[in-house]
């Protein structure tokens, strides 16, 4: 399989856990993804947790992108804004599990941004991403 992007990483640099430095992405359809929160496809929160919110959003944002025919390997580039650094920290081991069920092994080139609070209440974490869909 041919992935849609090359993984950046320069000669010497201990490679990155858990995302990706940089990403050469290949020609393609680009398709931008709002901040998606952890809540259903009819704006309900169902749990005011941060690791269920963190599932939802994952899977909202790999949603919208199949929406343009995209995977989740061909997300190039995500952030995370999150309100909740303590639950978030708490929270990394499951999530990482949560990350390898919905992305695979796949890790874009991403920040995450301490924020102290978002729109949507009581979200706890908001995930935008940019992606090239091979056409």
């Amino acid at each position: 399989m041919t992935t849609p992007h090359d993984v950046l990483l320069p000669e010497g640099w201990a490679p990155a856990i858990g995302y990706s430095n940089g990403i050469a992405a290949k020609p393609g359809k680009l398709v931008f993804l709002a901040g998606q929160v952890g809540w259903t496809a009819q704006q309900v929160f169902e749990s005011e947790d941060i690791v269920p919110q963190f599932r939802q959003a994952l899977q909202n944002v790999v949603d919208v992108l199949a929406e343009a025919g995209g995977k989740p390997e061909h997300i190039c580039r995500m952030t995370a804004f999150c309100c909740d650094k303590p639950a978030y920290m708490a929270g990394r081991r499951e999530m990482g599990k949560i990350w390898k069920e919905v992305m695979g092994s796949h890790f874009p080139a991403m920040s995450m941004i301490f924020v102290v609070d978002l729109l949507d209440n009581p979200g706890k974490i908001e995930l935008e991403a940019t992606a090239v869909v091979p056409e």
